[in-house]
């Protein structure tokens, strides 16, 4: 039978986190701008309100599969006070919210930008595994880590407006970019410039796509290894020297494993050109690499809207149905692959299976 996996988009059925639960993932910690989730955060700005609803804080800022765009920081209109006060040289612990899907890791930066959001240097980056404790052995949307704690570079300027930032490209699923911003006091800074990495942008209109790794985690690294050095500095302006993190009219774009193509009058569906791939891979667990081969599916079609992420062997509940199409299922929910309903896949704990007004359906609060 063929590995099947699906997670849904988690938008709350009622309430104030609607749109949050068990949905993608943001940072809680320093607080990002507008968060509901987040900790110690300061004031709302005037006329600014929390972050919530279907393209909520946890959400990315881009989907490529979609055709979905959100500003780069998805909020530019600064806190008025910072969430944080960091000291140059010393450590921080960047938080995540535990209601997370992770899509099966990938590769997160941490940047910080002096000129209001327009231009990042990085400080920290974890490739490949970002929320993993190593190479997955399947597709998974289960955390197993939800903090970063790094040394912040001695020589970072000191600043009361620093704009701190989280970006993320996702390993499995919709092609898509993630991106939270904070506002943050730099103290003890031992320079008036800070020189680094340019923050990789993909998945994002203008930018490279990444597409989905599937099993290869170096996919698109040459876009995080060819970044350019960058200045950074309060005083405004940056300059910076190298390859660069380019736009996608002057990249060379990663290659797909498995194509898709947009499929007509199939419910939304993208149908696969290519179903399956197998590749060496060593699970979390064990070493070294030659001893461990295990087998990656490409998901069969999934409805636009819902991402191909961490689910098990599907298996026939009966009954026909449309390619893509969905359904809840006692507490959870069902899909149809090769016209035959899968079997019922859990909502996460707390949560159940909800209708939504499009025809789809969705995992939210119980």
């Amino acid at each position: 039978m063929t590995k099947f996996s699906i997670a849904a988009s988690i938008l709350a059925c009622t309430g104030l986190l609607a749109g949050l639960a068990f949905a993608h993932v943001s940072i809680i910690n320093p607080c990002p701008r507008y968060s509901p989730v987040g900790e110690n955060c300061p004031a709302l700005p005037a006329g600014q309100s929390l972050d919530t609803g279907e393209n909520a804080i946890n959400a990315p800022i881009s989907s490529v599969t979609l055709g979905t765009h959100q500003p780069l920081c998805k909020h530019t209109t600064p806190y008025a006070t910072p969430s944080a006060t960091w000291t140059a040289g010393q450590s921080v612990t960047v938080k995540f919210n535990p209601s997370a899907a992770i899509h099966s890791g990938g590769n997160c930066e941490f940047s910080i930008s002096y000129d209001g959001g327009n231009t990042f240097a990085v400080i920290h980056q974890e490739l490949r595994y970002c929320f993993l404790n190593g190479k997955p052995s399947s597709l998974t949307n289960t955390a197993q880590v939800l903090s970063y704690t790094f040394n912040l570079p001695a020589n970072l300027p000191s600043s009361d407006k620093a704009v701190f930032a989280w970006t993320w490209v996702n390993a499995s699923g919709n092609r898509e970019f993630y991106m939270n911003c904070a506002d943050v006091a730099i103290k003890g800074g031992s320079s008036s410039s800070y020189t680094g990495k340019q923050m990789t942008i993909a998945n994002y209109p203008g930018y490279p796509t990444i597409p989905e790794f599937n099993g290869n985690y170096d996919t698109g690294m040459e876009y995080y290894t060819g970044a350019k050095n960058i200045t950074v500095s309060p005083s405004g302006g940056s300059s910076g020297s190298g390859s660069g993190s380019y736009p996608a009219s002057a990249a060379p774009e990663a290659t797909p494993t498995a194509t898709y193509a947009a499929g007509n009058g199939n419910n939304g569906a993208y149908t696969p050109v290519s179903s399956a791939y197998t590749t060496s891979v060593v699970p979390v667990s064990t070493a070294p690499a030659s001893t461990a081969v295990s087998t990656y599916a490409v998901s069969e079609p999934v409805p636009q809207g819902h991402n191909a992420d961490g689910g098990s062997n599907g298996s026939s509940n009966g009954g026909s149905c449309s390619n893509g199409a969905m359904q809840c299922s006692g507490s959870g929910y069902q899909v149809c692959i090769a016209g035959t309903w899968s079997q019922t896949y859990s909502c996460g704990s707390g949560t159940k299976c909800c209708s939504g007004s499009n025809g789809g359906v969705y995992c939210g609060w119980s």
